[in-house]
C-alpha cells in the first residue's frame, strides 16, 4: 500500500490529499497540521471580519454545509488526520517524518513513500519597537481573525490602524469601517496602494474611493514605532509624518513562504524564500512534492521567479500534485499574477505586469488608459470602467491589464479573459480580435477589452498621441509647467463652459460636431490638449486636425472621467 504524508492542512494540502485519494482509494494518506482549525478559506477572512460571513465555520464548510474538520476528512474522505501535530524533522534517507504533539510533546515517526510539503506562509512583522503590545494582530491564521472579530464585537475599540496598503490591508480596513463603523486608517510605506500590482492612476482612484467612504489613507509614510499604555495595550502608531491614535492595529505588511522545514531537510530553497519546484511540483528530492504558499512560482510574463500566495493557486497546484502522485503526468507551468478585490461598491483587479514592473523587468513597455462602458450605453445600469493595458512596443505582446469599476462582473470578465490570453503571449492584434460573448446587459458591441487593445494599436503605430495625466494635473495647478499648452474641450458647450470660464484663455470650448468648421480658430503656436468625457471623441479630433496640418496635439487619455475618479474634477458621469 502506497503511503503518502502531507504536511499542511489549509488549502494545497487538503486538495492534494482528497484528489490523490480519489485516484488511489487504496493509498494510505496522512494529513498533518499543527493547528486544530484546518481547510479554511483564508482569503475569506476579511469578509468574516466585515460581517459578510456571519460565522467562522462558514469559512471551513463545504458547499453542502459540512465543516471540514478532522471528522470530515477521516470519515467522508478516508484520510488519516493528525491535527495539533507539528512535523519537526524530515528524514529523506530513511523516508519518514518525525512529529510532535502540540499538547503533550509526545513524538512518533511516520513513514512515507511520497511526501508533500504544503506548509503555507507566515505573516511579516515590522522590525520596529512595540510589536509585542496587546491589540496588535496579523491575519496569518483563522485564530487571529476570530480574536479580531471578538474584540471588535465587544465594543471597546474605537480607532483601528491598518499598516499596509496591499489587498488584505485594504479589505480589512473596508470591512472594519463598513461593518463596525470605527475610525479606520490605512498607512502604506510606498507612494501608492497596491504597489507592484496596479499603476498609479487606478491606485489613486481606489484611494479616493476609500476616502469617500470614511477610510483615511496615508501613502508614502513609514511606520517607525508603536506606542502602548502602562497596561501594555497599543495606543498609537507613529509614522514618519504623524501620530495616529489606535485601539487596535492590523499589521498587513505581506507574507513570506514557510519554508524552514524544507530548508532543514536539505531541499533546494530560493534565496528570496520559497521551495524550488519543477513544473510537476517536485522538489529537489523527486519523492517530495510541494505546493501552495510555501513554493516559488514561475511568472509566465516576465519569465522570472516570483511569489504568489493565493488560495486559488494552491488548490490548482494541489490537483497537479495529486495527479503526479497517482502516476498521471501533470504540470503547473506558472502564473500571470491575477487578482481582484472589492472596495465598498467598487472592485479593482489586474493580471500580468503593471507598467512600472514591466519597465523594471527590462521590457520596452508602454501603456494606455481608456474609459470604457461595462455594458451597452443605452442601459440604465451602465457604468464607466477605466482599463489600463500594458504592452511591449517591440514585440507588441500584451504584458498586463488592470481595471477599476463597479462591484460586479465587468472588471472580472475582462481580467479573466486577459489572464488566459497573456499566459499564451497574446499580442495587441490578438486582443483586438478576441471573440467575447455579447449581449447589451453584459458588454458593448465592441467589447471594452477589444476597444482598449485598439487604442494600444493606435498608440503603437503613431496614430494616437497622448498626454501624461500627471503632467496635465500639474498644468491645471500651475500653467507655468507647460506654458504652451491649450486645452481644447470637445464636449457640449453646457458641459464645458464651467471649466472654460474657470481656466479662461487656457481652455477653449469647441464641441465635437463643430470642430471641422471651426478648427481654424485654434491657435497655431500652442500644443493642443484635446479633451472629452472618455477620450474617444478626442482621438477622432486629433486624427482630423492632423489631416489639416495641425499636428502638435495630445489627447488626455481616458478623458475627464479619469480626472473625476482621481478626485480632481467635479464631472457628472
Amino acid at each position: 500500500m502506497k503511503k503518502i504524508v502531507i504536511i499542511g492542512g489549509v488549502a494545497a494540502g487538503p486538495k492534494t490529499a482528497c484528489h490523490a485519494k480519489r485516484l488511489m482509494p487504496e493509498a494510505e494518506i496522512t494529513l498533518i497540521d499543527q493547528d486544530d482549525l484546518i481547510s479554511y478559506g483564508g482569503c475569506g477572512i476579511p469578509y468574516f471580519i466585515g460581517g459578510e460571513v456571519n460565522d467562522e465555520k462558514a469559512l471551513r464548510s463545504t458547499s453542502f454545509h459540512m465543516v471540514r474538520d478532522e471528522y470530515f476528512f477521516e470519515e467522508a474522505k478516508g484520510l488519516i488526520v493528525k491535527i495539533k501535530t507539528r512535523v519537526i524533522e524530515i528524514n529523506r534517507k530513511e523516508k519518514f517524518v518525525t512529529v510532535e504533539s502540540v499538547t503533550d510533546q509526545t513524538r512518533e515517526k511516520i513513514p512515507y513513500d511520497n511526501l508533500v510539503i504544503a506548509t503555507g506562509s507566515q505573516s511579516n512583522i515590522l522590525p520596529i519597537p512595540g510589536t509585542d503590545l496587546k491589540g496588535i494582530f496579523t491575519i496569518g491564521s483563522l485564530h487571529s481573525a476570530i480574536d479580531v472579530h471578538k474584540q471588535l464585537a465587544e465594543g471597546n475599540i474605537e480607532k483601528v490602524v491598518v499598516i499596509g496598503g496591499g489587498a488584505i490591508g485594504i479589505e480589512m480596513a473596508e470591512g472594519i469601517e463598513d461593518m463596525w463603523g470605527m475610525e479606520t486608517t490605512i498607512v502604506e510605506y510606498l507612494p501608492q496602494l497596491l504597489p507592484n500590482f496596479i499603476d498609479w492612476p487606478l491606485a489613486e482612484m481606489l484611494k479616493q474611493h476609500l476616502i469617500e467612504n470614511n477610510v483615511k489613507v496615508f501613502t508614502g509614510e513609514a511606520v517607525t514605532s508603536l506606542e502602548g499604555t502602562e497596561e501594555g495595550n497599543v495606543k498609537a502608531v507613529i509614522t514618519s509624518q504623524r501620530k495616529l491614535e489606535a485601539d487596535m492595529v492590523i499589521m498587513a505588511v505581506g507574507v513570506r513562504p514557510r519554508d524552514q522545514l524544507a530548508k532543514a531537510a536539505g531541499l533546494l530553497v530560493s534565496p528570496r524564500g520559497g521551495i524550488v519546484v519543477n513544473n510537476r511540483l517536485q522538489t529537489s528530492d523527486p519523492d517530495i512534492y510541494a505546493a501552495g504558499d510555501c513554493i516559488e512560482s514561475h511568472n509566465l510574463v516576465s519569465g522570472k521567479k516570483s511569489y504568489a500566495p493565493l488560495g486559488s493557486l494552491a488548490n490548482r497546484q494541489g490537483r497537479v500534485v495529486g495527479d503526479n502522485l497517482a502516476g498521471i503526468p501533470s504540470t503547473f507551468n506558472g502564473i500571470t499574477g491575477s487578482f481582484i478585490m472589492k472596495a465598498f461598491d467598487t472592485c479593482i483587479g489586474s493580471t500580468g505586469l503593471s507598467y512600472d514592473t514591466a519597465i523594471k523587468e527590462g521590457f520596452n513597455a508602454e501603456k494606455v488608459i481608456t474609459t470604457q462602458s461595462d455594458r451597452a450605453h443605452f442601459l440604465p445600469n451602465q457604468a464607466q470602467m477605466p482599463l489600463i493595458m500594458v504592452f511591449d512596443k517591440t514585440s507588441r505582446k500584451v504584458l498586463g491589464l488592470q481595471g477599476f469599476g463597479p462591484m460586479g462582473d465587468g472588471v472580472l470578465a475582462r481580467i479573466n479573459a486577459a489572464a488566459g490570453m497573456i499566459a499564451k503571449s497574446a499580442t495587441i492584434e490578438d486582443f483586438s480580435n478576441l471573440e467575447m460573448a455579447y449581449a447589451p446587459p453584459f458588454s458593448t458591441a465592441v467589447d471594452a477589452l477589444n476597444a482598449t487593445a485598439n487604442v494600444a494599436d493606435n498608440l503603437s503605430r503613431g496614430r494616437f498621441k497622448q498626454a501624461s495625466i500627471k503632467a496635465f494635473i500639474k498644468w491645471l495647478e500651475d500653467p507655468k509647467t507647460n506654458p504652451d499648452w491649450i486645452a481644447v474641450d470637445t464636449r457640449a458647450e453646457n458641459d464645458s463652459k464651467s471649466l472654460a470660464n474657470h481656466f479662461s484663455e487656457r481652455w477653449l470650448s469647441i464641441p465635437y460636431p463643430e470642430i471641422r468648421k471651426r478648427y481654424q480658430e485654434l491657435p497655431k503656436n500652442k500644443q493642443l490638449i484635446i479633451i472629452c468625457g472618455a477620450g474617444t471623441r478626442s482621438y477622432e479630433v486629433q486624427i482630423f486636425l492632423d489631416s489639416v496640418g495641425i499636428k502638435d496635439t495630445l489627447v488626455l487619455p481616458g478623458g475627464l472621467i479619469v480626472l473625476r475618479r482621481l478626485g480632481l474634477v467635479d464631472l457628472p458621469e
